[in-house]
């Protein structure tokens, strides 16, 4: 995942060693020497991440974290305050400045990458619910929901050490968080699915389980993906905090665990979940039924034509790769002829339903006309979108549709076209679907059930 992030810290040295580290995994590095030109280059140039010193002249690092995230426009920009300071206090000021993580000199490289990618990835989801957000702004149909400080909150724990456990629920109470305790990783994934929890917190320590099985699962599963996770680890478990962080996980304590500074992360934690629901219920309360296809839920074509073009300025100026996939059902026609149209509207939900399924919350479905469908997914090349669409397709072709009313299951089939933003040169939202509708052309001529990108056009 490629992205552009500003190192700031007044010691050349410093951002020399920092830059390097960063860039020899294709980051585009940008510095600054001073906080003041830090906040100028930020809100002028919106970098994907800030690392951030806290010892500087006239401004401190913790002055210039508060004046970011008070600023609107690099209030969502992720930040990690990198510093020699170690003590207890100065991490919990900084994540009650505003930052994201603290991380101490001398950086563990694995922990700083780790740290780095998972903020990413959380900023990109962030980044995308907020141009929904506009999008559907721009149709005003219902005013949007106000953020408020809402207190409290419930917090399932995952530990087997009853001395652990009681100091962290302690710590938890005084905030007014309500927590439960569970043992085992299939308690806690049962627990997570009733959605009722706004924070997960899991030790890598377990006696008889591995927490970090727990990441994956909460991630693989729809209603738990976007579920702030805190993972609690020894000193030497970085690694596997590391690995961790790459699975999903949002943060991490290490032991001895202070109360201040779970206070701070776990508030942290929820402000983002705070934040993450009033976009999708702003966005999702903004949407009218012009928007959505009241049929399958998914997109229609006006939200398509309205939204496309911005994630395209956007994608093709950051130079970021996004794809397109272009489906339709293959011999709907018949099915509609054989069975009526009733049953082929079951078929398109279900076809719908099965597709959000296996997509990312932040790529979109959109429901183009008839039986055709387009599947965006931003930060995905050729090959990535290739791979979505052959999982797509055996999530079609390998299941069957029951219908209501008939004991024979029907095979449905769709036949996929991909297509991929040009980095090089011009391209545009009209020209992007041309090309993976005619690679869907391809696709069809050639049997259907097939996933064709546009490479294979023209060959």
């Amino acid at each position: 995942m490629s992205a552009r992030l500003l190192v700031v810290d007044d010691n050349p040295l410093n951002v020399k060693l920092l830059a390097a580290k960063l860039t020899r995994d294709y980051y585009y590095v940008s510095t600054a020497e001073n906080g003041v030109q830090a906040m100028q280059m930020a809100e002028a140039d919106s970098p994907d991440l800030i690392l951030l010193d806290v010892m500087m002249p006239e401004i401190d690092g913790f002055e210039v974290c508060r004046r970011l995230k008070a600023n609107p426009a690099t209030a969502h920009i992720p930040i990690i305050m990198v510093t020699a300071l170690s003590d207890l206090s100065d991490r919990v000021h900084g994540l009650e400045a505003g930052a994201d993580d603290f991380l101490t000199k001398p950086i563990n490289d694995i922990a700083l990458m780790a740290r780095v990618r998972s903020l990413l990835r959380l900023k990109m989801m962030m980044d995308e619910w907020r141009r929904r957000e506009a999008t559907a702004a721009e149709f005003a149909v219902t005013p949007g929901v106000q953020e408020e400080s809402v207190p409290g909150g419930r917090v399932l724990l995952l530990e087997d050490n009853p001395e652990d456990r009681r100091a962290v629920q302690n710590f938890l109470e005084s905030i007014q968080l309500t927590s439960f305790c569970v043992d085992s990783v299939k308690v806690a994934i049962e627990e997570a699915q009733k959605g009722t929890y706004d924070l997960v917190m899991t030790s890598l320590d377990l006696q008889n389980d591995d927490g970090l099985l727990l990441c994956g699962q909460l991630r693989a599963r729809e209603a738990t993906r976007t579920l702030p996770i805190l993972l609690m680890a020894n000193e030497g478990e970085i690694d596997q905090v590391a690995k961790g962080l790459d699975l999903g996980a949002n943060d991490y304590l290490l032991r001895p665990i202070e109360g201040s500074e779970l206070v701070a992360r776990a508030r942290t934690q929820l402000r983002q979940k705070h934040h993450y629901d009033r976009l999708r219920q702003n966005y999702e309360q903004s949407l009218s039924l012009a928007l959505v296809d009241p049929l399958t839920g998914a997109f229609n074509r006006r939200y398509l034509d309205a939204h496309l073009p911005k994630m395209m300025g956007r994608f093709c100026t950051d130079k970021h790769p996004m794809s397109v996939l272009y489906f339709d059902i293959d011999f709907f026609k018949k099915i509609n002829d054989t069975y009526g149209h009733a049953m082929g509207d079951i078929v398109l939900k279900e076809v719908v339903k099965r597709v959000t399924q296996s997509l990312r919350p932040l790529d979109l479905v959109v429901r183009a006309g008839g039986e055709e469908f387009v599947a965006i997914m931003p930060e995905s090349e050729l090959k990535t979108a290739m791979a979505v669409g052959e999982r797509l397709r055996g999530a079609i072709a390998n299941v069957p549709f029951f219908l209501p009313g008939y004991e024979k299951p029907l095979s449905v089939t769709i036949s996929i076209g991909v297509a991929s933003i040009k980095l090089e040169g011009v391209d545009t939202a009209d020209y992007i679907l041309k090309r993976a509708d005619a690679a869907l052309y391809k696709a069809k001529q050639e049997g259907r059930d097939k996933v064709i990108g546009e490479n294979e056009v023209s060959a």
